[in-house]
């Protein structure tokens, strides 16, 4: 699947598998976190701050945990990753631009509101 149908795919699945309350409120305090983590990873690159470097994988992967509980409280389970390539980009993209858009577009506060 290419990157922009994989992005349609998502949104256009994002509320079955974002409907309970526990895993709204998850998701908006890590995917920040997930964020950040990231582009502090790419500056502890650029940088070779092995410090920075782990401080960012592990922000990311402990946002990726929350989130993981987040999902296992879903009445409607995720679609399981094809191999590790689908799983990066997906978590990549719904991290980067499918959270982010759900939230600007205020799909986010009214999932929550409509439960």
């Amino acid at each position: 699947m290419k990157i922009r149908e994989m992005i349609k795919w998502q949104a256009d699945g994002y509320k079955t598998y974002h409907f309970s309350r526990i895993n709204l409120w998850i998701h908006i305090i890590a995917v920040p976190f997930f964020i950040t983590g990231t582009l502090s990873l790419f500056l502890a690159i650029i940088t070779l701050n092995i410090l920075l470097i782990i401080t960012s994988v592990t922000l990311m992967a402990i946002s990726m945990g929350a989130q993981g509980y987040g999902h296992c409280k879903e009445k409607v389970p995720a679609i399981p990753f094809s191999g590790f390539v689908n799983a990066v980009t997906r978590i990549f993209l719904e991290q980067l631009i499918t959270f982010p858009k759900f939230v600007l577009t205020g799909q986010w506060y009214r999932a929550l509101t409509n439960i």
